[in-house]
């Protein structure tokens, strides 16, 4: 195993048997042998892929893809038929609502059973015990029986418990999608603060905001094999245009129909170039932090009726770093009309980054998020700044000092 590496999957492979009607009892099973017919069916065939210590990484795909099973390998409920899965640390994992849990027992004494099962002691959990109450914010209920609980409150307890339990890797499969808004928003955050601090998180999610929020890589499972592999913004789009051309709902339908009769890229709407220009307009490769900056973008649409349409517009360090994302749909702006060529922009009155070489992405998409098109890496720029201004972006402030006294 390489020594930069928290988990290494090689070429590993599941197949279920699933019973067309299986018979329980012995009775069932000597009268009616045909329920004992099955069929099986490959999950994963052949997956491979590493994660480095401390890198968040996403699994999408649509239900029955293989992304769940991969993350029940990795914690070892069940075993891959052939392939090996090395890891590295403490394992924590959020699985499965409740997983762990002993309905008639008290949300206290879940923590202490729940905890065992991750691998500390009685000690560990004594002192770590008023952190996880505190954190699930459960502290009226904690000694109610947690089959009294909503499923809200099953996963407050369960997301407190494994995030306290110092692990090296932390594997969550759907879990945030419970809870109100508030307390994902803490759990988002907290997330943050583990992966800081060198973490290993592996989360699978129908949610390709919670991936393109937590994590720095997404793997695309479809049909029990790797689809596609990078950048979570840029994977996410070409998941989502792959799942379009395969839902039969009738807006998927209508969408597939304008791209196939109008384009011969696949494309009712093409972006077909970026630039960025000064307040003259321009064109320009490098700024001064605070310089007024216009970012013009040529489109291309062949659209046969009006549509809502959002414009994405990312800002990103050369690291990767995302500085700035915005669209047009969450600040208001209703695009209805984009047929025929034309260009759009986007002026920024104050460009606050500070010195460095950045990227812009650009993406045009229809409101339900679905991808027009996407261009990675549209156009780079550079910044220079005042020497001495360190970090990502300048802020606008003064110093302000009551009762100085002069000093000669």
């Amino acid at each position: 195993m390489k020594p930069d590496n928290a988990i290494e999957v090689k070429e590993i492979t599941k197949k279920f048997k699933v019973y067309l009607d299986k018979g329980h009892t012995l009775k069932e099973k000597a009268l009616f042998r045909r329920r004992r017919a099955y069929e099986e069916r490959n999950v994963l065939n052949g997956i491979s892929f590493e994660v480095r210590k401390g890198e968040a990484i996403g699994l999408i795909g649509h239900n029955g893809c293989g992304k769940s099973t991969t993350l029940k390998l990795l914690t070892k409920i069940m075993y891959p038929d052939t392939g090996t899965i090395d890891m590295c640390g403490r394992v924590s994992s959020l699985i499965e609502l409740g997983a762990g849990f002993h309905p008639d027992l008290s949300g206290r004494e879940n923590i202490y059973i729940n905890a065992s099962i991750f691998g500390l002691t009685r000690k560990e959990i004594d002192d770590r015990i008023r952190d996880i109450i505190s954190f699930s914010e459960l502290e009226e209920f904690i000694d109610n029986p947690v089959r009294t609980y909503s499923s809200g409150m099953y996963m407050r307890l369960a997301f407190a418990v494994a995030i306290h339990v110092d692990a090296d890797i932390l594997l969550i499969d759907e879990i945030l999608a419970v809870g109100d808004v508030g307390f994902q928003a803490k759990c988002f955050n907290r997330l943050r603060e583990i992966k800081a601090n060198g973490t290993t998180i592996v989360i699978v999610s129908h949610s390709l905001g919670q991936i393109e929020e937590i994590c720095d890589r997404t793997i695309w499972i479809d049909g029990g094999k790797i689809r596609g592999e990078g950048r979570p913004r840029k994977v996410n789009c070409e998941y989502t245009e792959f799942m379009s051309n395969h839902t039969l709902n009738s807006s998927i339908q209508h969408y597939e129909e304008v791209n196939k009769n109008n384009s011969s890229e696949g494309k009712a709407i093409t972006i077909k170039g970026v630039k960025l220009r000064d307040e003259n307009g321009l064109e320009k490769k490098s700024f001064i932090t605070g310089e007024s900056v216009v970012l013009e973008c040529e489109y291309e649409s062949k659209q046969i009726e009006k549509e809502r349409v959002s414009i994405d517009l990312i800002i990103l360090r050369n690291d990767g770093l995302e500085c700035f994302v915005t669209n047009t749909f969450q600040e208001g702006i209703e695009l209805m009309d984009m047929q025929g060529n034309g260009v759009f922009r986007c002026r920024i009155s104050k460009l606050n980054l500070l010195k460095g070489e950045y990227w812009v992405e650009v993406a045009v998409r229809r409101r339900d998020l679905l991808p027009y098109d996407y261009k990675e890496k549209a156009c780079s720029f550079t910044m220079t700044s005042v020497d001495g201004e360190r970090g990502i972006v300048k802020l606008d402030h003064e110093w302000v000092f009551d009762n100085l006294k002069n000093q000669s």
